[in-house]
């Protein structure tokens, strides 16, 4: 497959954006965003501690603790997010049969599988938090 996103992935990139969304209110529980997206909170919390040891959010302790943004915004991209969960972008699945190279002399597909995965990679790389932020 060109491109998959894993479910934590996904969830990590919605955490941020939510984060990032809420900056000035201050930190923000896991609760909150799991209320918010109807995800479950112990896989979000799971995302939580993969974040956390990636460096984008701190954790603060406490009654009115939480999450934030180590980050500013437009310092993190979403590549940035999906390969601290998922890894990183390769191109060693793009035949859709799971081969490391087709059989065929030339893929059926032609180089549209490589299209993707480049459309995929500049899309990921040239979106930031910041960016989601802003759209209405």
């Amino acid at each position: 497959m060109p491109f998959s996103i894993s479910e934590a992935a996904n969830l990590a990139i919605h955490a941020l954006t939510y984060l990032a969304g809420q900056r000035s209110s201050g930190p923000v529980s896991t609760a909150q965003v799991a209320r918010h997206y109807g995800v479950s909170e112990a896989h979000l919390s799971k995302v939580f501690q993969r974040l956390t040891k990636a460096g984008f959010v701190k954790s603060i302790r406490g009654p009115k603790g939480g999450f934030v943004l180590a980050e500013d915004p437009s310092a993190i991209t979403l590549k940035d997010i999906y390969e601290s969960i998922d890894g990183p972008l390769s191109r060693r699945s793009l035949c859709l049969l799971g081969r490391r190279s087709c059989d065929l002399d030339r893929c059926i597909f032609g180089d549209l599988l490589e299209s993707i995965h480049k459309q995929v990679t500049e899309k990921l790389s040239g979106t930031t938090l910041a960016a989601l932020i802003r759209k209405p």
